[in-house]
């Protein structure tokens, strides 16, 4: 199936490793330009080099600064004016207890999980109506319907994303312009390989991964952590011309953990 990206320019924020880079290495393989990003110059060339390295003729830009700051997207959006594709990845988290996180952590994920994608679709949203063609994708997470008791600042930061989607998302109504977020669940990426290992010093990881899952997330399906791929091979699909149909939406790839039927 040929998903159209042939010409199309998708910027994927925080893109050097984990969910990000799969998202961008995939839909470099669908032959999109894909603007790779992060925080400094290293991770970026290297993450492009890697792009390269296994996709032949992979047409890979690089875009230095941190989304989760105004000068970072201020950096992005001068380097890279325009995207046809934006995907909003950038977001952090950390196992807290509710009532010993200071204000100052609740704000410094607001800032990043939740202004990030306020500044770039500020930015970019308006370029896609205007030419009424353009993707906007939220990377949220299963724990903004369903709030992770060891994640209450990162659950509430997610639960904010789906409100802003589904916002911006009226703003397009007659276009072909969509606004989506995507609810993964827990995916093994390094971060979540660092939180497990946090939760769980000193066991394997296998018995680690597998213990968090039945502890913490034990009404799932799959009764394992995703791939990275797989969650990227959906943000792609999402974010070509076929999906004009879907929008607004809180779409779901969590390995049937949420048990409610709406």
């Amino acid at each position: 199936m040929d998903l159209g990206y042939a010409g199309k320019r998708c910027l994927v924020t925080a893109s050097t490793a984990g969910l990000g880079f799969a998202i961008a290495r995939c839909m470099a393989a669908e032959g999109a330009t894909v603007v790779v990003n992060g925080r400094s110059v290293e991770s970026v060339e290297r993450a492009v080099g890697r792009i390269r390295e296994s996709i032949r003729g992979a047409d890979v830009e690089a875009v230095v600064g941190n989304s989760g700051t105004a000068e970072g997207c201020a950096s992005i959006v001068a380097a890279c004016p325009d995207v046809d594709v934006l995907v909003v990845n950038l977001g952090i988290y950390e196992a807290v207890d509710i009532y010993e996180a200071g204000d100052d952590r609740w704000y410094d994920l607001i800032e990043i999980n939740v202004m990030s994608g306020v500044r770039l679709s500020r930015h970019y949203l308006p370029r896609m109506l205007a030419r009424d063609s353009g993707r906007v994708i939220f990377m949220a997470s299963e724990s903004a319907i369903n709030p992770a008791p060891e994640l209450p600042a990162y659950s509430a930061t997610k639960t904010m994303q789906l409100s802003l989607a589904r916002n911006l998302a009226e703003t397009t109504k007659g276009t072909n312009v969509t606004v989506n977020s995507v609810l993964p669940g827990p995916c093994r990426t390094e971060g979540v390989a660092n939180l497990i290992a946090g939760l769980y010093p000193g066991v394997p990881t296998e018995e680690a991964e597998r213990r968090f899952v039945a502890e913490n997330r034990p009404t799932s399906l799959i009764q394992r952590l995703s791939r990275p791929e797989e969650v990227a091979d959906f943000v792609t699909f999402l974010g070509c011309e076929r999906t004009a149909i879907v929008n607004g939406a809180a779409l779901r790839i969590d390995g049937g953990l949420i048990r409610t039927v709406m």
